[in-house]
């Protein structure tokens, strides 16, 4: 019987032990970088979220890496309430074990856009250059270009398409999650109430009882930056004078420079170099998420760059973030696919 008994408390300790080294855990690290350095008061030094993978303080192994942009008005915080769904699809077998990354790309108006502003700080080289480096040197990754995925919501979809087709020789493998700011359509137009609304605005009080006017703001903080035109420091490609729109062309230019639709053709063999690509949206996201997803995948079909696109059933922001979302669902048996896992 005493036998029996500590037969049974043997394999009870084994069971706890398992569960205990199931959960991965998440460090928040930290970064300074010159390239982010610059006169208007956002912080160069930037937090980072790392997810690490079961047992990862126990042993030698190294892992492929997973960047994770964030969308507009998020940070590295969004990090905790998704362990639980990193440590589900590792334990259901979805991923094999692996490291991810959540760079804290917020600023004073909401986002980077990953993007290298030069006035507000090159965000893009930050990303590229400084994490990709930070963390191969602190790290066990494995530190090559097949072993590295770049993913992203919203803003951080747009910015993960940009950087893959910029940096194919640092990323192999990207799946953007319900991507925008890839065209001007819709409420980033000329015709919507945008850029009306944005004319009467002369306060950061009076921005932030808006959305859209927030977003460009952040827009021309990023893509067109100018230290000689308060309060915003930016310029915008519409405008309006005695109540007529007014199209600054040279400011347009510069955004259509930033948004991957209008440049795919400078980038084809980058894109095709890469190891895969896929975008998606939600059916019920808005017309200006589904509008441009629509218009960048058939551009890159036009062009002949394979990719995979898929519209599902959902908002911009539901089902994502849940067992049965798609980030366990989708992206990261994507990853699992097509990201190498050993040396």
């Amino acid at each position: 019987m005493k036998t029996r008994l500590k037969l049974i408390l043997v394999i009870c300790t084994l069971q706890l032990t398992y569960a205990q080294t199931t959960k991965g855990t998440i460090v928040i690290d930290s970064i300074y970088s010159e390239n982010l350095e610059n006169n208007f008061d956002e912080n160069p030094t930037r937090e980072v979220g790392v997810y690490l993978p079961p047992n990862y303080d126990k042993g030698i192994q190294k892992y492929p890496v997973i960047y994770f942009l964030h969308g507009f008005y998020g940070d590295h915080s969004m990090l905790e309430p998704m362990k639980e769904i990193l440590d589900f699809a590792i334990e259901t077998k979805r991923i094999r074990p692996f490291i991810l990354v959540v760079p804290n790309q917020k600023t004073t108006y909401e986002g980077s856009f990953y993007s290298n502003s030069g006035i507000f700080g090159n965000w893009e080289d930050f990303t590229v250059q400084d994490l990709v480096k930070y963390m191969d040197e602190n790290y066990r990754t494995l530190a090559k270009k097949e072993s590295r995925g770049i993913t992203g919501h919203s803003m951080g979809g747009y910015g993960a398409l940009n950087i893959a087709m910029k940096h194919p020789d640092v990323f192999n493998t990207v799946y953007a999650i319900s991507p925008g700011a890839l065209a001007i359509v819709r409420e980033y137009g000329p015709n919507s109430n945008t850029f009306k609304e944005l004319s009467e605005i002369s306060t950061y009080e009076a921005l932030e009882k808006t959305y859209f006017g927030k977003v460009m703001v952040a827009f021309a903080r990023s893509w067109s930056p100018n230290p000689n035109n308060p309060p915003f420091y930016g310029d915008f490609p519409f405008g309006y004078k005695d109540g007529e729109l007014v199209i600054h062309q040279e400011t347009l230019k510069k955004w259509h420079d930033n948004m991957p639709f209008y440049n795919l053709e400078d980038y084809i063999d980058n894109l095709k170099s890469l190891k895969a690509i896929k975008m998606d949206w939600g059916r019920n996201a808005g017309e200006r998420f589904t509008q441009q997803c629509k218009m960048f995948s058939i551009k890159l079909e036009n062009l002949g760059i394979d990719h995979f696109a898929e519209e599902y059933i959902g908002t911009h922001v539901n089902n994502i973030y849940t067992k049965n979302g798609r980030l366990p669902q989708q992206v990261l048996p994507f990853f699992e696919y097509y990201l190498e896992f050993e040396d």
